[in-house]
């Protein structure tokens, strides 16, 4: 029987966040101390924990099937692997930022400049797509202290909360792209292995669609379903269930977590009572 190999970075949230979602998806990972390959207990998988900067080449040379993976290094590393599914976490920004004195107007201020980053590819396309020449100072990591240092007049790193650019007195003036964990295969995958990937993309996207939504139980008056049922945005049709008291019933559906409190307000003025959200663990279609 084939077995899917799968990589995620070793350490750090993203790993973290790697190894929650395989569990939600049910699957039990024999996960020990420093181990940088464990197994799956319940499912034919295999874990490869490795460097982030490492996996797109291991998925151009096949050694691993799938891995979940920010798409800011594919699109630095990994041009042409397929992305089957966006995973909704480890989001970030690829920017270009400068000192907070530097009098940034436009991209054609950073002309014939020094650019630190680890994303040399990346920083190419961009600045060509401007005409922009720059002279580009790749380094592996704290690219933020460049400027400080005088190695790089400007910078182009990842950018989550920002305030690493703040400590270091820098402002982020470009987005280049904005990037998140998604699960990406490998060119080299066979067919019996694909079929594991389509099983564990199933699971995936039944653990993100339930992540998404809520399970909300109201009371309605009976002529006021019709109404209730134009403000949800049900899955294929409420469900409706006579209450003991005459003229009302129970109606179920699911909602948007993003977007309840709004839809909440609407119920209530449609005449819904007694509201409940709860948390969906799988939703699947």
């Amino acid at each position: 029987m084939s077995t899917l190999k799968i990589a995620i970075q070793k350490s750090g949230r993203l790993n973290e966040d790697s190894i929650q979602i395989l569990k939600d998806c049910g699957i039990s990972i024999n996960n020990g101390i420093d181990q940088l390959k464990a197994e799956a207990s319940n499912f034919p998988l295999e874990v490869l924990y490795l460097r982030n900067s490492d996996i797109p080449q291991y998925l151009i040379d096949g050694v691993v099937d799938i891995a979940i993976v920010g798409d800011n290094l594919l699109v630095e590393k990994g041009k042409g692997i397929q992305v089957v599914q966006k995973l909704g976490f480890s989001k970030c920004k690829v920017s270009v930022a400068v000192p907070k004195a530097f009098e940034y107007k436009s991209i054609k201020d950073l002309e014939g400049m020094r650019i630190a980053t680890s994303y040399p590819n990346t920083v190419i396309e961009y600045f060509n797509s401007f005409g922009v020449n720059v002279d580009i100072h790749q380094i592996s990591g704290s690219v933020e202290i460049a400027p400080n240092i005088g190695l790089a007049d400007a910078i182009v790193d990842i950018v989550s909360s920002g305030s690493t650019l703040f400590k270091n007195n820098l402002k982020e003036v470009e987005i280049i792209y904005k990037s998140e964990a998604v699960l990406a295969v490998s060119p080299k995958v066979t067919p019996d292995v694909q079929k594991l990937i389509d099983t564990l993309k199933f699971r995936i996207e039944s653990v993100l669609r339930a992540r998404r939504s809520k399970y909300i139980l109201m009371n309605v008056p009976n002529d006021k379903i019709e109404e209730v049922g134009k403000i949800l945005p049900v899955l294929r049709s409420l469900t409706v269930l006579p209450l003991a008291q005459e003229g009302w019933s129970s109606v179920h559906s699911v909602i948007d977590k993003d977007t309840f409190w709004d839809v909440i307000d609407q119920l209530k003025e449609a005449g819904a009572e007694g509201i409940l959200i709860c948390p969906i663990e799988k939703m699947v279609l």
